[in-house]
């Protein structure tokens, strides 16, 4: 099973809460993440983009960095992880973005993809005046197949004369065009989301749900199966899961406990409003979780909460889930959390036990 790490590009990574640990994004701390995460043999790092935040006691979200330059730094500093960034197609024409990822690639030969979002908070474009009206939450996902085909004509022949009703291509060019196939990454889980990725995308990222239920995505992977088989195409899922992990269990579930306590309720109505603006495209799966309040200190990701051992229990089961490939994780605390990971939760998995301990005794 892979691993990958969702690192911190917003303030106080994914924990809506005056009780977690408050920081600001920087290059630095997002640096010592991913090569940390690199020394222990995570696969890959993804960063998302957000344009506007929740606001609240904590500014939830209120300070981001760029995806896509930090990504690049963090390529440059790296030499074996792979670098996933975040495009917000709305913002960006997407012959900007097949020239980014090629120059990214240059850094990092093979190691960069990129990560599609339609965009569903509406204030966060509303803000720069170019939200498209609210009609794009039901044809977002045909703005995107054509964003797409313009990414993959222009990293497959370095050419694309596409003539569709959202992009006019007139023998658009691209050179230099990436060293290797770039990876396509959607989160879409409504039906239009799942064609989508399936048409498009090499995975396909989903929320884990519940508190120490590590299975309960299986649904959603199985759509995913499903979808990918009309069109003939591999396309797995990543499960997004945060973990909270202790010595014992006790202690992590009163780390959790102590979390709740201090949700920012502001910042979380403020999601809550947003997660059901959009009416017209029945709303994917993902974006109904995050108005969900059950959890919603932590966004209602999947949560393991337990021992290292406990934690290390649940991810083996993630991964007997058919088409799960691998999981996105966040942290509470992420260098103290990839550290405890690397050295306390991996070496437990047997879904992790190809890997070997002597290229880190030698670095």
């Amino acid at each position: 099973m892979k691993i990958g790490v969702f690192v911190p590009i917003g303030n106080n990574g994914w924990l809506i809460s005056t009780n977690a640990p408050q920081y600001m994004p920087t290059f630095e701390l997002n640096k010592a993440i991913v090569q940390k995460a690199e020394y222990y043999d995570f696969d890959f790092a993804l960063s998302m983009i957000k344009l506007r935040g929740f606001g609240g006691k904590t500014e939830f979200w209120d300070h981001n960095l760029e995806s896509f330059s930090l990504m690049a730094g963090l390529a440059a500093v790296t030499s074996k992880i792979k670098i996933y960034a975040t495009a917000a197609t709305l913002t960006l024409p997407p012959a900007i973005v097949a020239r980014m990822a090629s120059t990214i690639d240059s850094i990092a030969p093979g190691r960069f993809g990129v990560n599609l979002v339609t965009g569903w908070q509406k204030p966060e474009y509303e803000q720069m005046g170019i939200w498209p009206g609210d009609e794009y939450f039901a044809r977002r996902y045909d703005y995107l197949s054509e964003y797409a085909t313009v990414l993959r004509d222009l990293w497959g022949t370095g050419q694309s004369d596409l003539k569709g009703e959202f992009f006019t291509m007139n023998d658009c060019r691209l050179s230099p065009r990436p060293s290797q196939p770039v990876k396509m990454i959607c989160a879409g889980q409504s039906d239009a989301g799942m064609a989508f990725s399936a048409e498009y995308a090499d995975y396909n990222f989903c929320f884990g749900k519940g508190v120490n239920t590590p299975t309960a995505f299986a649904p959603t992977a199985a759509r995913m199966v499903e979808a990918a088989q009309i069109t003939g195409r591999d396309v797995g899922s990543y499960v997004l899961f945060m973990i909270i992990a202790d010595e014992t269990d006790e202690a992590a579930r009163a780390k959790w406990e102590h979390y709740k306590a201090g949700a920012d309720e502001e910042a979380l109505a403020w999601l809550t409003e947003q997660s059901q603006k959009d009416t017209r495209s029945g709303s994917d799966t993902n974006v109904r979780q995050m108005a969900d309040p059950t959890s919603a200190v932590n966004i209602n990701m999947g949560t393991l909460v337990g021992s290292y051992a406990t934690v290390a229990r649940l991810l083996d089961e993630v991964a007997t889930v058919p088409g799960a490939e691998g999981v996105l994780l966040t942290f509470d605390d992420f260098l103290a959390g990839i550290e405890a990971f690397g050295e306390k939760i991996q070496p437990l998995m047997q879904s992790r036990t190809h890997l070997s301990p002597s290229a880190r005794e030698v670095a």
